[in-house]
């Protein structure tokens, strides 16, 4: 299980990083343990919900601090649900700043470039090709069919199997699409945490022929 929020730092004691509280994380991982899984809950440093207890959990910091510790993993997973918010981009230069320790607000204005940053969800087939790898899709701009088709293109593109798709754009609750376009939606979190373990309980795999 990831969880929470990435960052990626500006200087000494600046950060980018996203609005995530790493309270789905809580919720799956307490759930999936109760279901008799065997749970590493890797958590954003800047998560704000209480951490799940009863599970072992790992925080990260940055993108590339998480999929060291994920290439880390003493034995391949069965399940991956890859809810952390990550940064979509990090520095990779800045004009006008006068210390990396700490960018002083005297020395006037400065221009930060930004680049892309790893993207840990298509590396997951390659990197654990038998696990269940289920992705998060949160989406503002749209509607929920927008928010469906962006669902699906992160499927193809990535080769995950199970797509949660939440956000403005899909509206109230969350939207569990599969590989074959099926849409399962669920109301509220915990709903979603039981219906993500039932896939796993059957043993309901979306890449079946893959």
């Amino acid at each position: 299980m990831t969880c929470g929020p990435a960052y990626e730092s500006v200087d000494g004691v600046r950060r980018l990083t996203n609005f995530a509280t790493g309270e789905i994380g809580t919720i799956l991982s307490a759930a999936l343990q109760e279901s008799g899984c065997d749970v590493i809950c890797f958590r954003g440093e800047g998560s704000t919900a209480a951490a799940p207890t009863g599970v072992k959990v790992q925080s990260f910091s940055t993108n590339d601090s998480l999929a060291q510790a994920l290439r880390a993993l003493p034995r391949q997973p069965d399940l991956i649900f890859h809810a952390a918010a990550l940064c979509d981009f990090k520095i990779k230069a800045i004009e006008g700043a006068d210390s990396k320790e700490k960018i002083s607000s005297r020395s006037g204005g400065i221009t930060i470039h930004l680049e892309p940053a790893l993207k840990i969800l298509p590396q997951l087939r390659k990197w654990f090709p038998r696990a269940l790898v289920v992705g998060w899709k949160y989406e503002l701009d749209g509607q929920r069919s927008d928010a469906m088709t962006r669902g699906a293109q992160q499927l193809r593109e990535t080769g995950s199997d199970v797509c949660v798709v939440n956000g403005k754009a899909y509206g109230e609750g969350f939207g569990i699409l599969r590989r074959d376009l099926s849409l399962r939606h669920c109301q509220d979190k915990k709903s979603l945490a039981l219906a993500l373990i039932d896939i796993l309980a059957k043993n309901e795999n979306p890449t079946s022929g893959r």
